[in-house]
C-alpha cells in the first residue's frame, strides 16, 4: 500500500482500504470534518498555556497503513516478565503483530485481541461504546485520533466472569513511525480483570508520534485493575485521551507510570457514574533531560455515595518540567461524596520545574473533598545520613527517590509490576552535587 499522509485525499484512501462497518466509517468522517475545521491548541488556552507544541509538525508523519517490523527485535516488555498471562497483544508502528488468548476464557465468552480485527467480528458490542460512552473530541488531537485510529486492543469480560491472570498489551514504535492505537475495556456487571499496558520505542532517539485513547467501561459491581506504563523514547510526541466510566458499587484501580516521551499531553478522567462507585488513581512520573509531561485529571462524581482516591508523585531531574492540573467535580445530586487528590513533586536538580494545580468544583452540600500539593528538593541531611552508612551519593539518591514513590508502589498488588517500575526509575537517577 502507498504510504498515506494526513490530508483529505490520503484519508479517503485510508478509509477505503479499511472496509469497516458503516457506523465506523461515519464516525471517522465526522471526526475528520472536526479535525479539518479545528486549529492546533495554543498557549493562549488555559489548558495549554504551560505546554508549548510549536515544534510539533504533523506533516512529518504518515498514517499507519501496513506492517512495518523495523526494530521489532529490540523491544523487550517490562511488565509481563515472569507473569502468567491470560492473553497478550503486541502492536508495532500502529499495526497488530501478535495476538494470543487463553482458550478456556474464550469458551466463557471473554474477548481479547486487536481492535482492528474484533470490530469486524463484534461490532454489536462496540457500537454505542466506541467514541460514544466515554470519549470526547475537545481538541484537534482527539479529533485526529478519532478519524485515523489503527491498531488498538479490545477486552470484553461477560457478566460475572472473574479472570485471575492479567492480560498484557504492548505498543511499540520505531523511528518516524506513528501509533494511533485505541484501547477499549468493557467489564459487564460483576466481572473482574487485570490489564497491563505498556509502551516502548526501538531506541531513545526514535522520533515518533503517539496520538491515542483509552476507554474503560466498568459495569455495576465489577472490578478492574489497569496498569499503564508510558515508556516511549525521549523523542516521541505523546498525546492521549484516557477516560473511565465506573458503575454502581464497582471498583477501579488505575495506575499510570510515565518515564518516557519528549512531550506528553494527557487528559485522564474518571466518571463515577453509579451509586457507591470507587476509584483509585495512582501516578508515578519520572522526568529527565528536557522532557515535558503534562497531565490534566478529573474525578467526576455524578452519583451519590462515591469515593475517589487520587495520588500522583513526580520526581524531576535536569531541566525537565511537569504540569499537573487536577479537578474533583461533584454534581448537585452526588451527595455523600468522598473525594481526595494529592500531588507530590520531588525536584532533583535546581533547573527542574513542577507546576501543580489542584482544584475543586462542588455543587452538592453534603460532601468531603480534600486536595493537596507539595513540591520540594532532596534533603541533604538524608543523603549525608545514607553516606555515613556506606552508600555512595548516587546510591543514596536512588534510595531517596525509591522511598518517595514507595507509597504508590505499595498500592500495586502485582509484584512483578512493582519491581519493574522501581527498577526502571532507579536506573535513571543521576547524582547531583
Amino acid at each position: 500500500m502507498t504510504q498515506l499522509g494526513f490530508n483529505p485525499e490520503d484519508f479517503q484512501a485510508f478509509q477505503a482500504a479499511r472496509q469497516e462497518p458503516q457506523w465506523v466509517t461515519a464516525q471517522r468522517n465526522d471526526a475528520w470534518q472536526q479535525f479539518s475545521e479545528q486549529q492546533w491548541p495554543t498557549r493562549r488556552e488555559e489548558e495549554w498555556m504551560r505546554t508549548d507544541i510549536r515544534l510539533f509538525k504533523l506533516d512529518k508523519f504518515l498514517i499507519p497503513s501496513e506492517k512495518n517490523l523495523e526494530g521489532l527485535e529490540a523491544i523487550e516488555p517490562l511488565l509481563s516478565e515472569g507473569v502468567e498471562l491470560s492473553g497478550a497483544v503486541h502492536s508495532h508502528n500502529g499495526i497488530c503483530v501478535t495476538d494470543t488468548m487463553d482458550k478456556e476464557l474464550k469458551q466463557q465468552g471473554v474477548i481479547f485481541g486487536s481492535l482492528d480485527a474484533l470490530i469486524l467480528e463484534h461490532g454489536e458490542l462496540l457500537e454505542g461504546v466506541l467514541f460514544e460512552k466515554a470519549f470526547d473530541r475537545e481538541d484537534r488531537f482527539a479529533a485526529l485520533h478519532a478519524a485515523c485510529w489503527t491498531g488498538g486492543q479490545f477486552l470484553y469480560v461477560p457478566r460475572g466472569v472473574h479472570v485471575e491472570q492479567p492480560f498484557h498489551v504492548l505498543s511499540s514504535l520505531s523511528d518516524g513511525a506513528v501509533d494511533l492505537g485505541h484501547t477499549i475495556v468493557i467489564l459487564e456487571d460483576g466481572a473482574s480483570a487485570t490489564l497491563l499496558a505498556e509502551t516502548a520505542s526501538t531506541s531513545e532517539n526514535a522520533e515518533s508520534l503517539h496520538c491515542g485513547a483509552i476507554e474503560l467501561i466498568v459495569g455495576d459491581r465489577a472490578n478492574l485493575r489497569y496498569v499503564n506504563l508510558q515508556n516511549w523514547g525521549q523523542r516521541v510526541w505523546h498525546f492521549a485521551r484516557q477516560k473511565a466510566v465506573v458503575g454502581r458499587d464497582a471498583q477501579l484501580q488505575w495506575t499510570s507510570a510515565a518515564i518516557g516521551s519528549r512531550l506528553s499531553k494527557v487528559n485522564q478522567h474518571v466518571v463515577l457514574d453509579g451509586q457507591g462507585a470507587n476509584s483509585q488513581m495512582n501516578g508515578v512520573l519520572f522526568t529527565e533531560n528536557k522532557q515535558h509531561l503534562s497531565y490534566h485529571t478529573q474525578q467526576y462524581h455524578k452519583k451519590p455515595n462515591c469515593y475517589s482516591d487520587f495520588l500522583y508523585k513526580a520526581a524531576l531531574q535536569d531541566k525537565s518540567h511537569t504540569v499537573w492540573r487536577g479537578m474533583i467535580k461533584v454534581d448537585e445530586g452526588a451527595q455523600q461524596t468522598d473525594g481526595y487528590q494529592r500531588n507530590d513533586n520531588l525536584l532533583l536538580s535546581n533547573n527542574a520545574r513542577a507546576d501543580s494545580i489542584p482544584g475543586l468544583e462542588i455543587e452538592a452540600d453534603d460532601v468531603r473533598c480534600t486536595h493537596g500539593s507539595t513540591t520540594g528538593k532532596v534533603d541533604e541531611e538524608m543523603i549525608y545520613y545514607a553516606q555515613c552508612r556506606g552508600f555512595t551519593r548516587k546510591e543514596a539518591m536512588r534510595l531517596i527517590v525509591t522511598g518517595f514513590f514507595q507509597q504508590i508502589f505499595d498500592r500495586i498488588t502485582i509484584e512483578s509490576v512493582r519491581d519493574a517500575l522501581g527498577l526502571a526509575i532507579a536506573r535513571r537517577v543521576r547524582d547531583y552535587e
